[in-house]
Formats: structure tokens, sequence, C-alpha cells
């Protein structure tokens, strides 16, 4: 079994201010992303980056602010965030060759990155172990990656200074709800001095 670090929707309508949905201060997690992207290249461990990619009449937008349009800047990761070897695996069902790609931008039209069909198959092709998690919003998408993986009956770990939420008595709820389940809180020094 093999690590995997999921980098959750780090994109540039979440992270900076002047994005679509923005959350507030996750701009700061910028060093900290690129920093366990950068380790997770240099030590052979693939990432998978979810994407949100949605069309311009998302069903979503009647819930949240239209965000991430496919094509749009704001759909894109921050080119720290990227790593030189990636490949794009979108929602259509079909067999996508991960063969010696870094990051893996697995794209999404929801909050749950498991409604991407092609994800079982390509955590069984990585032979996925244990899963290290950050990116945002802790208690929307990173709780959706953490407790699906959790179910799973895989090691989870969260790196909590690589978080952000938008409400933080739904986030500590969150965390306490991957503790009870098994999962494991750490930290960006913790992950890296592997």
């Amino acid at each position: 079994m093999s690590t995997v670090f999921f980098d959750i929707d780090t994109q540039i309508d979440f992270l900076f201010p002047a994005g679509a949905l923005y959350v507030p201060g996750a701009e700061r997690l910028l060093p900290a992303l690129e920093q366990l992207n950068r380790y997770a290249a240099a030590h052979a461990i693939p990432v998978i980056s979810t994407m949100d990619a949605h069309s311009e009449d998302d069903p979503e937008f009647a819930q949240w602010p239209a965000h991430c349009v496919v094509g749009a800047i704001g759909q894109q990761k921050p080119a720290a965030t990227l790593l030189d070897k990636r490949v794009v695996i979108s929602t259509a069902p079909g067999e996508y060759s991960i063969d010696g790609a870094q990051q893996i931008l697995l794209e999404k039209q929801h909050l749950d990155l498991f409604t991407n069909p092609n994800l079982p198959g390509v955590l069984e092709r990585l032979n996925a172990g244990r899963s290290v998690v950050y990116g945002v919003v802790t208690e929307y998408c990173v709780r959706c990656a953490v407790m699906g993986l959790l179910r799973q009956g895989k090691p989870v770990e969260l790196v909590t200074d690589a978080i952000q939420s938008l409400d933080k008595e739904a986030a500590r709820r969150m965390l306490e709800e991957l503790t009870a389940g098994g999962g494991r809180l750490t930290t960006v020094a913790e992950v890296c001095s592997g």
C-alpha cells in the first residue's frame, strides 16, 4: 500500500480575495500547499488534486455563487501548487492513463470527490493506502474527502495547518468526527519530516 496526498480544491476562486467563492484567510495556505505538493513529488508520492469544474449554468449555483467555471481563471490552480507531470481526469467515465503522473487533477461537479466515477479505479491503480489530506473548505469538500477515505478503512491524516474553514464551529465538529472515526491530525512539518 502506498501513500497518496489529496490536495482538495486549492483553486484561485477559493484561495484568493478576488476569487468568486473566496475562503477568508485561505491565501495564507499557499506556502504550505506548495511545500506539501513539492515534498510529494520529491518522494514519488502521487498527489490527487481535486478541482471543481462547473458549467456556466451548473445546478450547484442554486446553492452557491457561480465559481470554478471551466476555462475561467478562477477554476485554475495557482502555479505554485502544480507539479510538472500531471494528468487531468474528467468526470466522464473512462480509462485514463496515470503512468508517470506526479499529480492527478481530478475534476468534479459536486462537493464530494467520490462523485467522480473514475476515482475508485485511480485509487486501485495507485494501490492507495495511507491518505494525507489538505485544502479547502474544511467542513465541506475536505470533510467529504476524509470521511469517504475513512469509509474505505485506510489510514487518513488531515494536515491541520494546510486547511481553512468558513465556519470555525463546523470545522471543529468535523475534526472531532474525523478523529472519532479513526483519522489522525497532523501538521506540514510532521508530514514533511518523514
